[in-house]
This record gives structure tokens, C-alpha cells and sequence, in this order.
């Protein structure tokens, strides 16, 4: 019989993100969010809303969708740019601390091309989400390019794949993995090199060099589109504001995934939900939590 995992607990690591009086923007972490195709703009500003309030210092979206590339008045401190071809170029020149890709990302050669030079960017914290994971499922040529990543910068790749998503990357069923979710992200974990979060009821973290841990927080109101987002836009905050606070990606992804679970049952504890439960509330609400945890 195979063991349980240990309940996961990551609410004291919060303490490290506190600021001393006389930290700028630099320290709180530079984060490039990239996604957000023709019809899919909301799945990255999402993303990006829950990195700008979960704390990132700078938080960048390159924008693959031209008609969606213009300042948000809703959410003017969010920077977006229109995504080009020049990707390597641009991460280059932008030297961020963390970069997430995937929200609304779609399939397009320009996913593609940004995908790629997302896996070449050395060192740092890399989130992979949503169409990134569609993208890596369907190629080998990607995945040996996150598996070579992984074997130079080891812990420095997070996959949060839903059941779907981690079937793709499995090549099985959704159902086969719900079956026997504990050993589908230890296949997971086999077969990108990475930390991979799998979502869902009791979501699972699990790494290379961790043992697999799970979430008891959460409930079915979470069970709508833009939760995933914001997931990601979440950890991408933690890891990098962590650059400078000692926080590893693993540690990042503990907290933001018990901090998105704990937000959404304190939502619901105060009547909002979980029938009609959003994202965008639930990102103002684990900002809250996170503060009264500091």
C-alpha cells in the first residue's frame, strides 16, 4: 500500500517575504508573464493581476495578441508589451528574475518561438502553464529542451498541469490519472526533470528532490476558468520576490498553492461562493492572507 503524502505546509516560509523599510521595486523581483493569444487576452492579465498583487516588483506581460497589447486602465501598473519575434532578444535585454509561460498562450509558431527561448533562458525560476505544457506534450523536441534545462539548473522548472494537461504530457487518459494520482506526478516528475503541481482535489507538489506533499485546502468552487492563472501568476510573484528573500521555486510553489486553496475556503467561509466563486476575487483575497501571515 502506498503511503500517503505528508500534509502540505508552507505558511511559516511566508515570513521571509517581509520588507525591510528601505527595499525598492528591485528587490520584490522582476517577472515576465507570456501568453495571452487572439480571444485568450484575459487568461494573461489574470496571470499578471495575481503577480502584481501577490508582490512582484515589476510584473511584465508580453502580449501575443496585437488588439490586447495596450495599456489596462483597470490595471495601469501592469506593463504590456505586444510579444514579437525577437524573443530571445527581448528576455535578454529584459534580464528578468522569474518568467511564466502558458496563460492563453495557444499554439501559434510565435508560441512556439517564445516557448523555446523560455527553455534556453538560463538560472532562473521558470513557470510552465496551460498551452506551454500542450505545446511541450506534443513535441520532443521540447520536452528534451526542459529536460537539458533541468539537467543544467536543477529545481529551477515548475510544471502545473491540470488532469488534462497531465495526461497529454503522459500519454494517457484524464480518468487514468485521476485514478492514481500520486503515481501520474511521480511519472510527471520522471519525465520532465521538474517540480510539477497537479491540480485538482488535494492538489500534489512533487520534485525531483522533494518528497510529494499535498494540499487539504480547497473546495469545488475553485472549478472555474482563470483559477489555474492565477495559480501561476502567483508563484511567479513568490519566486520573484524569493530571489532576494531566500525563497527556492520549490518553496514558491508550496506557498501559492496553499495560499490560492486557503483564499478560496476563506472566501467561502464568508458566504461568497462557491457557486460563482472568481478568480479575481480570489486573488484580492490570498493578497489579504498573505499580508496577515507576514
Amino acid at each position: 500500500m502506498t503511503a500517503l503524502p505528508k500534509t502540505l505546509d508552507a505558511f511559516d516560509l511566508v515570513r521571509r517575504l517581509q520588507r525591510e523599510p528601505a527595499e525598492h521595486k528591485g528587490n520584490a523581483g522582476k517577472a515576465v508573464l507570456i501568453g495571452g493569444t487572439p480571444g485568450m487576452a484575459g487568461a494573461l492579465i489574470l496571470a499578471g493581476k495575481a503577480c502584481l498583487h501577490l508582490g512582484a516588483g515589476w510584473t511584465i506581460l508580453e502580449m501575443l495578441d496585437p488588439a490586447s497589447a495596450f495599456a489596462n486602465q483597470e490595471q495601469p501598473e501592469l506593463m504590456i508589451r505586444q510579444a514579437n519575434e525577437s524573443a530571445a532578444d527581448v528576455l535578454n535585454e529584459t534580464q528578468p528574475d522569474v518568467i511564466a509561460i502558458g496563460p492563453g498562450l495557444g499554439h501559434s509558431d510565435l508560441a512556439v518561438q517564445w516557448l523555446k527561448a523560455c527553455l534556453a533562458y538560463p538560472q532562473i525560476p521558470l513557470v510552465l502553464d496551460a498551452d506551454a505544457l500542450n505545446l511541450i506534450a506534443n513535441s520532443t523536441e521540447l520536452l528534451a529542451a526542459l529536460q537539458h534545462r533541468n539537467q543544467l539548473f536543477p529545481d529551477q522548472s515548475i510544471l502545473t498541469p491540470h488532469p488534462g494537461e497531465a495526461a497529454k504530457l503522459l500519454k494517457v487518459s484524464s480518468t487514468q490519472i485521476q485514478e492514481n494520482r500520486l503515481h501520474s506526478i511521480d511519472q510527471l516528475v520522471l519525465l520532465t526533470q521538474s517540480i510539477v503541481i497537479l491540480k485538482g482535489q488535494h492538489t500534489l507538489v512533487a520534485g525531483c528532490q522533494h518528497a510529494t506533499v499535498q494540499c487539504i485546502a480547497g473546495n469545488p468552487g475553485m472549478a472555474t476558468g482563470g483559477m489555474g492563472d492565477v495559480l501561476t501568476g502567483s508563484i511567479a510573484a513568490i519566486a520573484a520576490q524569493g530571489v532576494r528573500h531566500h525563497l527556492t521555486l520549490w518553496d514558491a510553489g508550496c506557498i501559492g498553492v496553499q495560499l490560492h486553496a486557503s483564499a478560496a475556503d476563506s472566501l467561502v467561509q464568508k458566504g461568497i461562493g462557491p457557486i460563482g466563486l472568481t478568480p479575481s476575487e480570489t486573488i484580492l483575497e490570498m493578497r489579504s492572507l498573505l499580508n496577515k501571515l507576514l
